[in-house]
């Protein structure tokens, strides 16, 4: 998995250079980019972090850089800087699901806080899906039949209902029951409720 990094894309080298001090100061892991198409050009799915964007840049802007992220499916939490004739741009850019924008000049101390909130929120985000990917893998190791005895304990059957709504007996009820607890990873029903309760997509 790839290190978390602050991806800040501007063109102007001194403010490139400033932040990436500033970032390492607050033991921020950091990355410079020099054009939004450099950034776009190595950019990766499975990057974790965010991304400090200015919004104006000689060739392709920030915000058509955010809108090409949008396009490719990017989870990185992006940040924008913009001067004051740029506010209505990145207010636009929030309901389009940006993070934050600061305007400049940015406070070096709410900046960093900004992004170290980001940083924090993709953590969460990876942590959820991580953690979707692995009950998604759990239900795909579950037989036809134990699916079945699942779908009726989460309906708050007790075993001689499910035994007589499948035709089975109350003992493989019982063994279909603990096997399905054993590769859910759970101990209870209650368990197995929470865990199959959390946000997926």
């Amino acid at each position: 998995m790839s290190q978390a990094l602050a991806h800040i894309v501007d063109d102007d080298e001194a403010i490139r250079d400033a932040l990436t001090w500033l970032f390492r100061t607050r033991q921020v892991a950091c990355r410079a980019w020099e054009s939004a198409e450099a950034f776009l050009e190595a950019w990766q799915p499975d990057w974790r972090g965010c991304i400090v964007l200015d919004i104006r840049m000689r060739e392709m802007s920030g915000l058509e850089c955010f809108e090409a992220l949008r396009e490719q499916g990017n989870s990185l939490p992006v940040i924008f800087l913009t001067g004051h004739g740029d506010v209505p741009m990145a207010v636009g850019a929030l309901k389009k699901g940006a993070f934050d924008f600061l305007e400049k000049p940015v406070d070096d101390n709410a900046l960093v806080d900004r992004v170290i909130r980001a940083l924090a929120a993709d953590a969460r985000r990876q942590a959820s899906e991580a953690s979707q990917a692995t009950v998604a893998t759990r239900i795909s190791q579950l037989t036809p039949r134990e699916h079945e005895v699942m779908r009726l304990v989460l309906a708050g059957k007790f075993n001689k209902v499910i035994a007589d709504e499948l035709n089975i007996s109350m003992r493989t009820v019982e063994v279909h029951r603990s096997r399905v607890f054993e590769k859910m990873g759970v101990r209870s029903a209650v368990e197995l409720a929470q865990l199959l309760a959390q946000p997926r997509d």
